[in-house]
C-alpha cells in the first residue's frame, strides 16, 4: 500500500472528528465478504510448467464506507481490507519459474516457487463531497470502459490513484482521474502499469501515469450514451463511444449494446527508438515493418439481448482492425477488458480478429426454484493475423449459480464455472478450466 495514502487516511480521520461525527459515523457501512474458491486449470498442450494448476483458498474482503461530515464540504474515509488464506496448493500445481516477479493463479509465490500460506493488504480511500461532486484519492475498483478491475480469483485487483465524479447536470455524469499503480488479484505488490507486449517483469517497460475522462448521458429512461478517453503515458491513447438502449416489446425486452474503440500510439511507443527500449505492443506486423510493436487498433462490437420471463438470449459480433492487439491495462498477472468477448479464459482481442458470440441463460425461479440460474456462452474468433495464415480460436463457458433462500444458510452462494478454450494461435495453450465459488456476505454496520 502506498504510504502517502495511509498518511492521508490518518489526517482525514482526524479532520472528520474535528468537523463533527454525526454523518461520518451514523451513515457508515461495513460488510465482510467471504469467498471460498477452488481453481483447476488444465493446460492441454505445451511443455511449460505447470501443466496443471490446482489451488484452493479462502478470501476475506472487509469493505468499510463511512458517511460524510456535516456541512457544505463533507469528508469521509473508505477502506478495503483483503486477506487470502491458502487451503491447498503444491509446488507442482503452482510452480512459477519467475517466482520473484509473478504470482500464481490464487496466491503470491515465495522464493522457491511455492504459494505463500497467506497474503493481504489494506487500501484506504479519502473522499470529499461538495454538492453533487465527489473527489476520491486512494484505492479503487474501477468499472469504466477504458479501465476495469478483475475479480475472477480469490481477491479483486485494485488500482491506486485519484478520481473526480460530478452529477451537477441532470442525467449527465462526468468522470476523470489518474491511476498510478495496480495491485494484482493474487499479489501484495502495487506495481506500475503496462500492456501486453511490454509487461515482462524483467525486461519490459511500465508507466505510472494513466489518465482518463468520460461522460455518461441518459437520454430518457432507456437510452445511455457514453464517451471515454484513456491514455497510458508512453504507450497508447484510446477513445471510446458507446450506446446502450432498452426497448420494451409487446412480448419481452430487447437490449442493445454498441461499442467502438479507437486506439493509437503515445509517447515512446510512437517512435522506433522508444519501441526498441521495450515500449511495445503485442500484435502482428510483416517482416521488416518499421512500425512493429506500435499501437494501432480499431474495434467495434454489437450485442443484442432478448429477455422473456425467465429466458435470456444474446447474440453479438466484434471486429478488430489494425496491426496491434487491442491495448488494455495488463501487468501480466490477470486483467479484464471492457469487451463483449471478455470470457472466463480468453479475451478475443488479437489483431484482425473477428468474433461472434451467442449465449443463453435461464432463471429457475419460474419453475419454483428461486436462487438457481444457469447460463451457457459460446465464442468463435477467426481471421487472427499470424505468421503463415489466418488462424482461429473458440471458447465455451458453462455456469450454474445458486443462492440459498432461507434457513440457517440463507444468503450463501454457490457458483460452478466450466470453460474450454481451443486455439490455433501458437502462443496460446489449449485450456480446460473449472472453478467452484462459495460466497457469503456479512453486514457489520
Amino acid at each position: 500500500m502506498n504510504k502517502s495514502y495511509l498518511a492521508l487516511a490518518v489526517v482525514l480521520g482526524g479532520a472528520a472528528q474535528q468537523a463533527g461525527a454525526a454523518g461520518f459515523f451514523e451513515d457508515s457501512k461495513a460488510t465482510l465478504g467471504l469467498r471460498n474458491l477452488y481453481f483447476n486449470q488444465d493446460n492441454r498442450d505445451g511443455t511449460a510448467a505447470p501443466s496443471m494448476q490446482k489451488e484452493w483458498g479462502q478470501g476475506f474482503l472487509l469493505d468499510y464506507k463511512s458517511g460524510y461530515t456535516p456541512g457544505p464540504v463533507g469528508v469521509g474515509v473508505d477502506a478495503l481490507g483483503m486477506w487470502g488464506v491458502r487451503l491447498d496448493s503444491g509446488k507442482g500445481t503452482h510452480y512459477n519459474p519467475n517466482s520473484t516477479n509473478y504470482s500464481g493463479q490464487l496466491f503470491p509465490t515465495n522464493g522457491d516457487g511455492r504459494a505463500v500460506h497467506q497474503y493481504g493488504s489494506l487500501g484506504p480511500t479519502l473522499k470529499v463531497r461538495v454538492s453533487k461532486t465527489e473527489a476520491r484519492v486512494g484505492t479503487f475498483l474501477p468499472k469504466l470502459p477504458v479501465v476495469t478491475y478483475n475479480d475472477g480469483r480469490l481477491l479483486p485487483q485494485t488500482f491506486e490513484g485519484a478520481q473526480l465524479t460530478t452529477n451537477e447536470i441532470d442525467n449527465l455524469t462526468l468522470t476523470g482521474g489518474k491511476f498510478e499503480h495496480a495491485k494484482g488479484r493474487s499479489s501484495t505488490n502495487s506495481d506500475s502499469l503496462s500492456i501486453a507486449g511490454a509487461n515482462n517483469a524483467q525486461t519490459g517497460q511500465f508507466s505510472n501515469r494513466f489518465y482518463f475522462a468520460g461522460a455518461d448521458y441518459k437520454l430518457g429512461k432507456n437510452l445511455l450514451l457514453q464517451y471515454y478517453y484513456g491514455t497510458l503515458d508512453d504507450f497508447y491513447e484510446q477513445h471510446f463511444v458507446g450506446l446502450q438502449h432498452d426497448w420494451k416489446l409487446p412480448v419481452g425486452l430487447l437490449k442493445t449494446d454498441l461499442r467502438y474503440f479507437n486506439s493509437d500510439s503515445d509517447g515512446k511507443n510512437a517512435s522506433a527508438s522508444g519501441r526498441a527500449e521495450g515500449y511495445r505492443s503485442s500484435g502482428y506486423w510483416a517482416a521488416g515493418d518499421s512500425h512493429r510493436g506500435e499501437v494501432d487498433n480499431r474495434l467495434w462490437s454489437a450485442k443484442f439481448t432478448y429477455l422473456l420471463e425467465a429466458h435470456e438470449l444474446s447474440v453479438g459480433v466484434q471486429r478488430l482492425s489494425g496491426n496491434s492487439d487491442f491495448p488494455v491495462l495488463n501487468q501480466g498477472d490477470g486483467y479484464t477488458s471492457y469487451l463483449i468477448t471478455d470470457s472466463q479464459i480468453g479475451k478475443f482481442l488479437r489483431a484482425g480478429e473477428r468474433t461472434w458470440r451467442a449465449s443463453y441463460a435461464y432463471d429457475f425461479a419460474k419453475l419454483g426454484v428461486p436462487g438457481l440460474k444457469a447460463s451457457a456462452i459460446y465464442l468463435h474468433g477467426d481471421n487472427i493475423d499470424t505468421n503463415g495464415s489466418d488462424t482461429s480460436e473458440w471458447e465455451r463457458d458453462l455456469r450454474l449459480d445458486y443462492v440459498v433462500q432461507g434457513g440457517l444458510f440463507k444468503g450463501v452462494g454457490f457458483s460452478y464455472r466450466n470453460a474450454t478454450l481451443r486455439s490455433e494461435v501458437a502462443s496460446q495453450r489449449n485450456i480446460d478450466e473449472n472453478r467452484l465459488y462459495i460466497t457469503y456476505s456479512v453486514p457489520l454496520l
